[in-house]
């Protein structure tokens, strides 16, 4: 990338007559105060303790703030001395973030095609090559099917067309039913996900899309399963001519046999009412329904049930085959059923949390988890909530924000009903509210565990179960420093996290201002074995020039009494603009070199590891994940041609 650009003569200039506004040639103090007071309206209208314009700072340390701007005690300095000032505080210009952009383009358009399918490989690979696997059982089984009622001539004399398109849909129905109710298992899931290459392979995280994927093929299948019978098998079955042939098939007393005859029978009328239930399921399972009442979209999800039941009596009668149906729903049912039953009993046993407003849309609940509740947990997972208060139907899932101990604490962001009416209930005053808990479930980036250097690239709210990650590192490691006992640093290798978060706006960050602030502080106490590094990115652009300049010097500002952002209120630095991910990698591995050079100056040839495995896990949007792919590649590519063995690993983390 080249070198950063900063403010032009034209931008200080602009910024400058923004100031003067009484264009008298000075940029008097006076006029600061104003401009910054108009920012704060801009950025935060609605002040927290860290910001200046908050009723609990003294006007000391706003003064304080604006004199390092200006640069004198006295009330005024010359536009032109104010302006090599400007120039002295090395901003970055307002084209910045566009010219970053279009590097990011330009680098992906300049990637060889090979290059390109490897990273996307590496995003999209797993993925893609398990619905290949699904997609795969499907087409054999509906093959299967397909071709045996098409080649066996007595199924055809009997049921015509109909009978070879409503058991080929019949057979895709089979794998698409089991992966559809298996995707709703929580224990499965967890359990798999401790076994790194099949975790590699399914990607659990987007159980809920695929999900919705297997629904919507499964009422496909299963209306098209009902029009070969009824338009089809139903209708040559019952004519006249083909009553012989029918005999065949069924038996000499299942003959003579109407229309109507067929829709009596147990397959009839059980197949019919599960479709239509199916329907009726997927009609409440609508985003509008959803966004409506989420209470309805939970209840109709029951549905499900009697869905099943009927499927399984649909294939007992065993007219054309052998009860295939039921053995494929047997165990995913079971098993959702036996995790239904225990989280209804889970809601019995509920226990009191802490409920704190954060901002304007996220709230955060912080619990003791009773020693009678069974929890397992590890960094990363998530938990069902249920706010009975709210309803005692809904349960909803939230990533684990930190735990320590068994005080465990989730953050919660207002985006509908029910968490709308939390944040409500939050700001009505309420502190103590009663909470039952299912789960932890999942076990994200436990690969993370396996990595003596990590690199964490995340972007949103997605990006919290390494907040939690990071928060129990850091809890153990100052345990250890904390205790009288002389125990050994699980990281006395020194263990090193490079944390780089990206979010749209400052507001984000305040939703776990707090947690990173704990570890940045823990960092500056004792670093020595467990290096965590935290850089934050705001991507949103401001085209302001005035609140582009404000914004990074309200960033840069830091005091003995108040080190954090008087902006982000962040401890550890913000950058405005995307994180350039050629400049971070590139020096990263110069660290990596010298702890190469530390190693072989300090130990025997014989004991020393001259190999460093680096992780980079990533979660955010593909088109960030191709090019880190490829970025981390072309650095392990650089470490084999020096003769160094620095391998960066990437590694996709999706939290949805």
């Amino acid at each position: 990338m080249d070198q950063l650009q900063y403010l032009t003569d034209d931008e200080i200039r602009q910024f400058a007559d923004d100031l003067d506004r009484n264009n008298n040639g000075y940029i008097d103090y006076w006029e600061l105060v104003h401009k910054l007071d108009e920012i704060h309206q801009q950025l935060a209208p609605k002040p927290k303790p860290h910001h200046l314009n908050h009723a609990d700072r003294e006007d000391e340390a706003r003064h304080e703030f604006l004199r390092t701007v200006i640069g004198t005690r006295e009330d005024r300095i010359s536009r032109a001395e104010f302006e090599k000032r400007v120039r002295d505080w090395q901003i970055p210009c307002l084209e910045q973030d566009r010219k970053e952009a279009k590097e990011e383009d330009d680098y992906l358009h300049k990637m060889t095609m090979w290059n390109y399918v490897r990273a996307y490989w590496d995003v999209r690979g797993p993925q893609i090559l398990f619905m290949l696997v699904v997609v795969a059982f499907m087409l054999a089984f509906g093959i299967w099917q397909l071709v045996k009622y098409i080649t066996t001539r007595q199924y055809q004399a009997a049921f015509g067309w109909g009978v070879a398109v409503s058991k080929m849909s019949a057979g895709v129905l089979y794998p698409t039913f089991f992966f559809l109710i298996l995707s709703m298992s929580r224990w499965f899931a967890t359990f798999f996900r401790r076994f790194e290459h099949i975790s590699r392979f399914i990607d659990w995280d987007l159980s809920q899309s695929f999900h919705i994927k297997m629904s919507i093929v499964a009422l496909f299948f299963a209306t098209l399963h009902a029009i070969g019978h009824l338009s089809g098998s139903f209708v040559f079955g019952s004519m006249a001519s083909r009553q012989p042939a029918v005999a065949i098939v069924l038996g000499q007393d299942a003959v003579p046999r109407q229309y109507i005859d067929y829709v009596r029978t147990l397959p009839g009328w059980s197949g019919l009412t599960a479709l239509g239930c199916f329907y009726l399921l997927a009609l409440l399972s609508m985003p509008q329904v959803r966004k409506w009442s989420y209470e309805v979209f939970q209840l109709g999800h029951l549905l499900m049930f009697p869905i099943i039941a009927l499927l399984i009596a649909h294939g007992t009668a065993g007219l054309l085959q052998w009860p295939m149906f039921g053995y494929w729903l047997a165990f995913p049912t079971l098993l959702v059923i036996i995790e239904r039953i225990w989280r209804t009993f889970l809601g019995f046993r509920l226990f009191e949390a802490q409920l704190e407003i954060l901002d304007d849309e996220a709230v955060a609940i912080t619990a003791d988890i009773p020693p009678t509740h069974l929890w397992a947990y590890k960094a990363g997972q998530y938990v069902f909530v249920q706010v009975p208060q709210l309803s005692r139907f809904q349960w909803h899932p939230f990533t684990v924000s930190t735990c320590t101990g068994n005080t465990m604490q989730v953050h919660i962001k207002a985006d509908g009903d029910w968490t709308n009416s939390l944040h409500a209930l939050a700001k009505s005053g309420q502190r103590t509210i009663k909470i039952g808990i299912d789960g932890p479930y999942g076990a994200p980036a436990q690969r993370f565990y396996d990595c003596e250097y990590s690199m964490v690239f995340g972007a949103g709210i997605g990006v919290t179960p390494f907040s939690g990650i990071l928060t129990d590192l850091q809890y153990h490691e100052l345990e250890r420093t904390h205790s009288n006992e002389q125990t050994p640093s699980p990281y006395k290798d020194h263990r090193r996290v490079d944390f780089h978060w990206m979010v749209r706006d400052r507001n984000n960050l305040l939703w776990f201002s707090d947690l990173l602030n704990e570890v940045s502080r823990a960092q500056k106490e004792d670093s020595s074995h467990l290096d965590i590094r935290i850089q934050t990115y705001v991507t949103q652009k401001r085209k302001a020039i005035s609140t582009h300049v404000f914004r990074w010097l309200l960033e840069r500002h830091r005091t003995d009494a108040h080190p954090q952002s008087p902006l982000t209120g962040l401890i550890n630095p913000t950058h405005f603009g995307r994180p350039d991910l050629a400049s971070i990698l590139e020096q990263h591995y110069e660290d990596m070199c010298k702890v190469l050079a530390e190693r072989a100056a300090n130990e025997k040839p014989a004991e020393m590891d001259d190999e460093i495995d680096v992780g980079v896990f990533f979660c955010g949007p593909p088109v960030i994940g191709v090019q880190l792919a490829d970025r981390c590649r072309a650095m392990t590519a650089r470490g084999r041609s020096e003769g160094r063995k620095i391998v960066y690993r990437f590694m996709l983390e999706v939290f949805g």
